[in-house]
């Protein structure tokens, strides 16, 4: 019928009209909708950070202990949210995210406490239970006193040994040196494994109690006495002690890859695993010298020994000379016990204009248009069937920018989280006032996150990708952390991904390094980190990232492109492993305003870097993700493996070409992606093609995933950056395959584990190459 043909041509000129009024959309400049990066907005941005605002900032946050879900934390959940709906600084939208997680807490009735017991069950002596309260901040109601967070409760007593670091290897030795390790207590030093590998490897020993200290060698530069340190340095008081959790994984430990919600699966808790399996207590240098230098047996190995002023003996129990008689044994009374609490997220978001394209600025919703997606295809790129009466919607999802950060501290953490949140603070405010004036808006949509109970196990950032898994994997271009943002004020430090180096040195080359001179942040950075790179000579060093803040579940788990960064100390200066007060009462305000950053122009610098970074990811229309800078990281562990692991590979029969051939084609696909790149930016380029070319850069980090690939790590997926015990520097899965198949026969399990592991790193490149491809090209 006519009026059929008319309505027809009707649709079909009211489809034409809202695909032109899309493509118009995404091709015509505007001030808050600009096809690029605005170096004006950029410069406005880097002027208007404050350093006295994130100073004040920071001594807000840090003005009262805050443990995850207590009050104190609750508080600041709320400052956050106050701050994010300020009405001429606030963001679009801020809320916060509530899950019931399992945490560990000393009892207030029980205090934990380590005592020197005596033949006939007198104490002797007993270690301190609270840090000496050296400011007045050390000793107040709401400081929790010092445990190993997830370690059981128990009292175990037994002669005491010195353990070193607590490694597997530590271990063997004591053995090997004749002493009998079943029913002892250990002493252990931070550092060489994670705590809870500590109690883990005593455990498999006979060893019934473990306790930690902090060496003042390894934190101290060898100073011990009060007069060297703390109020009067940024060194730890005798008295200090390193609270941590002891849990194994990430995440709530009740709903593994599951969010804390009411609606999921919980395990019972005798299904639990990844605590520690027998009592365990940090104390403080003082105390451990009271231990350590009192110790029988045999004089301990030079790579042992530390800085308490006396020689390491191994033990058993103590000498007959010293301050407690030989039969002393050493009781280790612990009383920790595990609650559900609710910890909160809190989101703060500042709308994409044109990626996401929503409803109230999308032409296509405007119009009341609707699409079908359809299933994801093998191409990286969204992809939408089109009915008839659709409109295409391409362009209306979402993409996502992410910088976060713990609120989370054991006490004070003035320098942990604080440090990092005064930061994000400042930044949020610059570019809310921006956003609420009216000035600029980005491209990309910008999310701020203030992580929950991350000192428990990076426990609010995983329940996040758990219960937004899906959408963020399809959605994020990369995430930003900046957990402690000042360590110390010598040089920054980032940490990350690859395909992030260019757009960090691109911003840290036009922003001016903190201290005398008119050196940039890039060329200071130079001087103290960097690397000979065969395509670009002499760079920064960009460090990788293990699993030590809440980037661990984006990069591990989703896939997602993450970077860390901080200003950190000169290395040549210090052999401190951390900065000297972490995770103890004596992070306070003072402890960063008099010692690490007085004026708080690292804090500064480390916001201009964090900010100057977001604009780039939100507002370039070409992603900055540099894809091609991973051939250098393959390059190099292919070398590593045929230099150390190719000879005995070829002793069982197990080739390394497909490896050889794979990492060849993602060089050449990585070369000519950058290519088409580089063509399309001289030109007027389709918004269209230009969108696929982002995706293809954004999701290639997912391509390396394989959920499969260690069954006996929770969360690590990454086949390049998973866990890597090994000792050759290569593949994490087939170097720790390898380690482990070294002494077995050909045809063992083993070996079959290294033939698999070398199958999955090979059809990880593969398919990774294969995304770089044209769209179009299988």
């Amino acid at each position: 019928m006519q009026w059929t043909k008319v309505l027809g041509l009707g649709l079909g000129a009211a489809a034409l009209l809202g695909l032109g009024i899309i493509l118009g959309h995404f091709a015509i400049p505007k001030k808050a909708n600009s096809p690029d990066l605005d170096l004006e907005i950029l410069e406005t941005v880097m002027g208007q950070l404050d350093a006295h605002r994130i100073r004040e900032n920071l001594r807000e946050l840090s003005r009262e202990p805050h443990l995850a879900s207590s009050p104190r934390d609750e508080d600041l959940v709320q400052l956050l949210l106050q701050r994010w709906k300020d009405p001429e600084s606030g963001l679009d939208s801020a809320e916060a995210f509530t899950y019931e997680v399992l945490l560990s807490f000393p009892s207030p009735e029980q205090p934990n406490v380590v005592d020197i017991v005596g033949p006939t069950g007198d104490i002797i002596h007993s270690c301190h239970r609270t840090e000496e309260n050296v400011t007045g901040e050390q000793g107040g109601p709401d400081v929790i006193q010092p445990y190993a967070a997830y370690a059981p409760s128990g009292t175990p007593q037994g002669l005491l040994v010195y353990a070193n670091c607590g490694t597997e290897e530590d271990f063997k030795e004591l053995q090997t040196q004749g002493i009998k390790l079943e029913g002892t207590i250990a002493l252990t030093r931070y550092g060489g494994v994670g705590r809870g590998d500590k109690a883990v490897n005593a455990a498999k020993h006979g060893v019934a109690g473990v306790l930690v200290y902090t060496d003042p060698a390894d934190i101290n530069d060898g100073l011990s006495s009060p007069s060297e340190t703390f109020p009067n340095s940024w060194y730890l008081p005798p008295s200090g002690v390193e609270r941590g959790s002891y849990y194994k994984y990430f995440g709530d430990p009740l709903t593994p890859y599951l969010p804390a919600i009411p609606s999921s699966f919980r395990l019972d808790l005798a299904n639990v695993s990844g605590f520690p399996p027998i009592p365990t207590q940090p104390i403080g240098f003082q105390d451990a010298r009271d231990l350590l230098c009192n110790l029988n047996g045999t004089l301990a190995p030079a790579t042992w020994q530390g800085a308490l002023g006396c020689h390491y003996r191994l033990g058993p129990g103590f000498r007959p000379d010293g301050n407690f008689s030989a039969d002393s044994q050493v009781n280790v009374s612990v009383y920790n016990r595990l609650e559900l609490r609710n910890s909160s997220n809190v989101l703060g978001i500042i709308r994409g204009a044109v990626e996401p394209g929503e409803p109230s600025s999308c032409p296509c919703c405007a119009l009341g248009a609707t699409a079908t997606v359809s299933p994801p295809s093998p191409a990286p790129r969204a992809h939408l069937s089109l009915s008839s009466g659709s409109l295409p919607l391409f362009l209306c999802s979402d993409r996502y920018v992410l910088y976060g950060n713990h609120r989370d501290s054991w006490v004070h953490g003035a320098v942990d989280p604080s440090s990092g949140t005064a930061v994000l603070l400042e930044l949020s405010r610059v570019l809310g006032t921006l956003l609420k004036k009216g000035t600029w808006r980005p491209r990309r949509s910008i999310v701020f996150a203030s992580w929950g109970a991350e000192e428990f196990g990076l426990i609010g950032s995983t329940e996040f990708t758990e219960e937004f898994f899906s959408k963020l994997q399809e959605r994020t271009v990369a995430y930003i952390n900046v957990d402690i943002a000042v360590f110390a004020n010598a040089t920054l430090r980032v940490q990350g991904t690859p395909p992030v180096q260019s757009v960090v040195f691109s911003a840290t080359k036009e922003i001016r390094s903190p201290g005398p001179g008119d050196l940039s942040i890039y060329d200071n950075w130079i001087r103290y980190f960097n690397r000979s790179s065969p395509v670009y000579g002499l760079v920064p060093s960009l460090g990788s990232l293990g699993a030590g803040s809440d980037y661990a579940p984006f990069i591990h788990f989703l896939g997602i492109s993450s970077m860390d960064i901080a200003y950190t100390y000169d290395r040549s200066k210090t052999s401190a492993r951390i900065y000297p007060t972490y995770h103890t009462a004596f992070d306070t305000f003072d402890y960063v305003d008099k010692f690490l950053d007085p004026g708080f122009s690292s804090h500064q610098a480390v916001a201009r870097t964090a900010g100057s970074i977001i604009l780039r990811l939100s507002d370039s229309f070409f992603l900055p993700l540099k894809v091609s800078d991973y051939s250098e990281t393959l390059r190099s562990f292919l070398q590593a493996a045929q230099q150390d692991l190719g000879a005995l590979l070829e002793q069982h029969s197990i080739s390394l070409g497909p490896l050889v051939t794979a990492v060849e084609k993602f060089e050449a696909e990585a070369a000519a992606l950058g290519q088409r790149i580089s063509t399309l930016q001289k030109g007027s380029p389709d918004p269209l093609q230009v969108r696929m070319l982002n995706d293809q850069l954004m999701l290639l980090e997912r391509t390396f995933l394989n959920p499969r690939a260690f069954p006996e790590e929770r969360y690590y997926s990454h086949v390049l950056w998973a866990a890597r015990t090994g000792s050759v520097a290569t593949f994490p899965g087939l170097s720790n395959a390898c380690s482990r198949a070294w002494d077995t026969a050909s045809g063992s399990e083993a070996w079959a584990e290294v033939q698999r592991q070398l199958s999955i790193v090979v059809t990880a490149l593969e398919g990774a190459a294969a995304t770089l491809r044209p769209v179009a090209d299988l």
